[in-house]
């Protein structure tokens, strides 16, 4: 390995030839900047997983504080493959500009990608009905929102993503690779017939539904702000409960993270689908790419923020794994 009159590391084969694959020191830089994103979405998404199951399965009551915990798993079971599948393929590819696994395994990491991207979509709608229903039905919350139906819920959006995204995955689009990005995706120019029926079946009832559900809560929220008289003292009672519980605006705040996370990417290709026109600004693709990718990281750091039940399982996570603090961790239980 030696380094070229352009700065270009050029990699030696055995018999002292050149390789053919220039090593750039701004591939090389790109490269550790996706395998540092890959190391953060994993251990983020690992701890997120551990300590949702560690605060649930202490024996608490599945009520409004738990029940969003199987939708909020469903998440970070997603974001997690996104780290585990999707990630790592780009390492190596961005060491040397061009993809090197092949059409079948480029045709899968596309498929990965829309299918967890389409289930994060259906995750954050019912995250939202289960803030409405919150709100909606603070009396009988607990009964509407069982274990079951929840655990039903995430199913259903799991095997129905899988389902909706597959006809790319059985021959009918040719990937594409991203050569600015490093990342294999499917080609939705080339297939316009079923971007749009997965924009209708996944985006439309996505945003209706959470337009519709945060619009209902805010506005009750504003009415109890500005004391507003009810009648009934008990649903008052219940209602004002339920608003306190910081899970609303966590929730409201994790959707929005997620659409501005991913809204450069969507506008810049949408523009360039439409005009014809490919920007040049140098990293523009990379960052907008990697942008929307790093959503699945930024979900830890609003957890930790904003979420007292969160940062409780984490705490009590980390002592489980230390035989030093079992009493403290049974006090923190207690206390739960």
């Amino acid at each position: 390995m030696f380094l070229g009159r352009d700065g270009a590391m050029i990699i030696l084969s055995e018999d002292g030839g050149e390789s053919g694959i220039p090593f750039t020191l701004e591939a090389l830089t790109q490269a550790c900047i996706i395998f540092v994103m890959g190391v953060a979405i994993i251990v983020s998404n690992v701890l997120i997983i551990a300590s949702l199951l560690t605060h649930h399965g202490r024996g608490s009551r599945l009520g409004q504080k738990e029940a969003i915990n199987y939708y909020l798993l469903s998440l970070a079971v997603a974001d997690l493959l996104i780290g585990v599948l999707v990630v790592p393929l780009s390492v190596y590819p961005a060491i040397a500009q061009q993809w090197v696994y092949g059409d079948v395994v480029c045709r899968l990491a596309g498929y990965v990608e829309v299918t967890l991207w389409s289930v994060s979509m259906y995750t954050f709608m019912w995250i939202s009905v289960d803030r409405y229903l919150a709100i909606r039905k603070p009396l009988r919350y607990e009964t509407v929102q069982t274990k079951t139906r929840c655990q039903c819920w995430m199913v259903f959006t799991w095997i129905s993503a899988v389902m909706l995204c597959c006809p790319p995955l059985l021959g009918f689009n040719k990937p594409l690779f991203d050569r600015d990005a490093y990342v294999c995706m499917l080609d939705w120019g080339n297939m316009m017939a079923y971007s749009v029926t997965i924009a209708i079946l996944v985006l439309g009832p996505s945003l209706i539904t959470i337009v519709y559900t945060y619009s209902y809560i805010f506005m009750v929220m504003r009415r109890i702000k500005n004391g507003v008289p009810m009648h009934d003292k008990e649903y008052a009672t219940a209602l004002t409960e339920n608003l306190s519980n910081p899970s609303h605006v966590m929730s409201f705040v994790l959707i929005v993270a997620f659409w501005l996370s991913w809204t450069p990417y969507a506008v810049i290709r949408l523009y360039e689908y439409f005009t014809g026109f490919h920007f040049q600004v140098p990293f523009l693709h990379f960052s907008v790419v990697w942008l929307g990718i790093l959503n699945s990281f930024w979900k830890s750091l609003i957890y930790v923020s904003m979420s007292p039940h969160f940062r409780l399982g984490m705490r009590i996570f980390c002592m489980s794994l230390c035989c030093r603090y079992k009493a403290r961790q049974r006090e923190l239980m207690d206390d739960d």
